[in-house]
């Protein structure tokens, strides 16, 4: 009996891991890496043009998320499934990943061997969950943000000023600073510095 190869598309912003695994995959005779993309915005857009089994994809790159990418594929009843390859070990990113419709989600200190199976298991219609977070997901707080309130937030971690931030998200300078203030109450913070702090360690940002 023939086994049908598993056809992947690998996004990863680090360009010699994104390599290595794409090496390393190659050589399982049923897994076919087809494409690599080096951010978010890349990885969607090979999804919606060669239609893989599955997105092999980390959480922060630059563009989109790799939870981003799994909100729109979802959107789109892709039929595509997500699975997450990446150093985050925080249950609220796990949540959120869960909530995405994301299928797999796996530490890059697996050996590439659990990958391969994860893979495979994903492919085939179920879930691989690093063991070591799949029960902490029950124990994760609710996520208070917006995906608005994230996007300001991540632009205040990169330094951006209130007048940038307005600028670039086409706002008044009075609506950015309401928003950061709404943020900082929801997560108990002092500032926006302090509120993306909390939001980093929760997993929400």
């Amino acid at each position: 009996m023939t086994t049908q190869t598993i056809r992947v598309v690998i996004a990863e912003d680090q360009a010699m891991l994104r390599d290595a695994i794409g090496a390393l995959l190659a050589l399982e005779t049923d897994i076919d890496v087809i494409s690599h993309a080096p951010n978010g915005t890349d990885a969607l857009a090979q999804v919606r043009a060669t239609k893989p089994d599955v997105l092999l994809t980390d959480i922060e790159m630059p563009g989109m998320s790799g939870i981003d990418v799994a909100v729109a594929l979802r959107a789109e009843r892709s039929p595509t499934r997500v699975m997450i390859v990446t150093t985050f070990s925080r249950a609220g990113y796990l949540k959120r990943a869960l909530d995405a419709g994301v299928k797999g989600y796996l530490l890059k200190d697996a050996p590439i061997t659990h990958l391969a199976d994860a893979i495979r298991k994903v492919a085939s219609g179920g879930r691989a969950i690093a063991r070591e977070l799949a029960e902490s997901v029950w124990e994760a707080a609710s996520d208070p943000l917006t995906d608005r309130d994230r996007e300001m937030l991540r632009l205040a971690e990169a330094g951006r000023s209130n007048q940038e931030i307005a600028d670039a998200l086409a706002l008044s300078p009075g609506t950015v600073r309401n928003y950061f203030s709404e943020a900082v109450q929801k997560l108990g913070a002092r500032n926006r510095i302090e509120a993306g702090r909390i939001a980093r360690q929760n997993g929400w940002l």
